[in-house]
């Protein structure tokens, strides 16, 4: 396994400590990155404190049973499309059962591409709390460099996102 990079490791760390301020825990849902995100999460020593649980859903009737996308939904769409990487981000929320998930969803090549779907395409969808956001981004590079570079981008993200959103009020319950 090779060592995170630095950037990459500052990220994981960020969002561990962010994540264990509020006691709360995240999940992931991987089709191009292979378990990438788990893997740099993991990496972190102590990350059962906030990292519940990923899923590897390459195929597509992976996504479906595992993550509850709908069949119709990948076979309007494709397995490399907004409303997919959406429906697994919400999914892995779900059946997890966290505050935050993360998925990803491309071509990370070199075969596969399309003109509509070239390689280098990555889906991503983030949950935090009741909040769901899409983004498309295009890497350049080998296998390697995409799904490293989707890995990064996916992480920092959702750092970015659970940044912005609200801290959860403290439970008023006696």
């Amino acid at each position: 396994m090779n060592p995170l990079t630095p950037s990459l490791a500052d990220t994981v760390q960020q969002l561990a400590a962010q994540l264990m301020q509020r006691q709360q825990q995240m999940a992931t849902a991987e089709s191009c990155t292979g378990g990438g995100i788990a893997a740099a999460c993991t990496d972190l020593s102590g990350s059962s404190a906030w990292f519940e649980r990923g899923w590897v859903t390459y195929a597509n009737a992976a996504k479906t049973t595992e993550l509850g996308v709908p069949d119709d939904l990948i076979r309007a769409h494709g397995a490399v499309s907004e409303p997919v990487a959406a429906a697994m981000a919400r999914g892995a929320q779900q059946r997890a059962g966290v505050h935050a998930s993360v998925a990803t969803t491309g071509v990370a090549g070199p075969t596969g591409g399309s003109p509509e779907k070239p390689v280098g395409l990555v889906w991503f969808g983030w949950c935090v709390g009741t909040q769901l956001w899409t983004e498309s981004q295009h890497f350049a590079g080998d296998r390697a460099a995409v799904r490293a570079a989707a890995v990064a981008h996916a992480l920092a993200r959702l750092h970015t996102y659970l940044t912005q959103s609200p801290e959860p009020e403290a439970s008023t319950d006696q």
